[in-house]
């Protein structure tokens, strides 16, 4: 069971950016001295505070940020949520990630995806109707470079001559991979590689991810891989010492988050994929707080929380979690703080017995 801290680092109105910073390694440090297993790093670009994207972020360079806390850090495992692949470059990632994977002596841990908003290829000038191909490119070439002396490869968008990454990783072959899944087609091809993913709780419903997971495994299975997959969930959770403070506490943060989070699916429903972009704007348009503390988050007690996610753990076959600690990044420091001790002290050790 895996239990992880998710990180966006939140840069919010009427805050410095140096404490946006601040902020977000003093996250990653409570996390590391509660006992979560890892700590794992969005990436978002072009997010400043009073922008219209969901998460006003100083995210930008997840790679700088790993290294940064790998370093801060002695036993959490350092991840990615994700690396947006085709915005970079394999050979140049490959490098870098290497490197980090060296310099934190085997603690990395990579999650791959293409982002779910076309925005950010927007700022690169690439085109988001090539992200799923530059994203399978980057892929193979990206694991080549990790486990092949010298290696080349010829395609659409790269081709390389006899090249030698060097460092190799520290972790063999590789620093393992977990990739994003969001829409039924993406699970399934997931499943196909036999990679292990993320689902994420918050834009989706659980009925959702049931569903997605049946094509992952499904696609598993038929392509030969053992065993029946790897799903970590990621999902907000808030836990305080009464129910009353675990719902009154984040709830301002909560429906900002989904407000701004409605209108982004707006904004690229005529996108690839828009028709599900277009579903979930729907959705999320009639909202209540009162719906998403029953279908959408998981916020209570440590006894409330812990329930809650044996059962999501049961009914969806996980592999463990990703706490978004701090939904739409508004809720005072000091009261997210308690919530993550509360959950490595009271939640965590009745998951990891369960």
């Amino acid at each position: 069971m895996h239990l992880g801290l998710m990180t966006e680092c939140d840069y919010r109105a009427g805050r410095t950016q140096r404490e946006a910073f601040d902020e977000a390694f003093t996250m990653a440090e409570t996390a590391e001295t509660a006992g979560f297993d890892g700590v794992w790093l969005a990436e978002r670009h072009f997010a400043p505070p009073g922008g219209t994207g969901p998460i006003p972020s100083v995210a930008s360079a997840p790679i700088v940020w790993a290294s940064a806390i790998a370093a801060r850090t002695s036993r959490l495992r350092v991840g990615t949520a994700v690396l947006v692949l085709p915005l970079g470059h394999p050979v140049r990632m490959a490098e870098e990630i290497a490197t980090l994977d060296n310099i934190s002596q085997g603690r990395v841990e990579l999650g791959i995806g293409r982002s779910s908003f076309p925005r950010s290829y927007e700022g690169y000038d690439i085109p988001y109707a090539e992200s799923r191909a530059r994203f399978e490119e980057f892929l193979q070439v990206m694991q080549l470079a990790f486990t092949q002396e010298r290696f080349s490869y010829s395609g659409k968008y790269y081709t390389f001559r006899e090249v030698c990454l060097i460092p190799k990783p520290y972790q063999q072959p590789h620093p393992p991979l977990r990739a994003a899944a969001t829409t039924r087609d993406t699970y399934g091809f997931m499943g196909s590689l036999g990679l292990p993913i993320f689902a994420s709780l918050g834009a989706a419903m659980v009925e959702d991810i049931a569903e997605g997971l049946v094509e992952y495994r499904t696609a598993w299975r038929a392509a030969g891989h053992a065993g029946d997959g790897d799903v970590i969930l990621r999902l907000p959770i808030y836990v305080a010492p009464t129910t009353a403070q675990a719902l009154a506490q984040p709830k301002d943060s909560t429906m900002h988050h989904y407000t701004r989070l409605q209108q982004a699916f707006l904004r690229s429903a005529g996108s690839a994929e828009g028709n599900l972009r277009a579903t979930r704007a729907a959705r999320l348009a009639t909202l209540t707080y009162e719906d998403i503390v029953q279908e959408r988050a998981v916020f209570g007690t440590p006894e409330q929380v812990t329930a809650r996610l044996r059962h999501l753990q049961q009914c969806l076959g996980l592999s463990g979690f990703i706490m978004e600690s701090n939904v739409g990044g508004r809720t005072a420091a000091a009261e997210v703080v308690q919530s993550l001790q509360l959950f490595g002290q009271a939640v965590a050790p009745g998951l990891r017995s369960a």
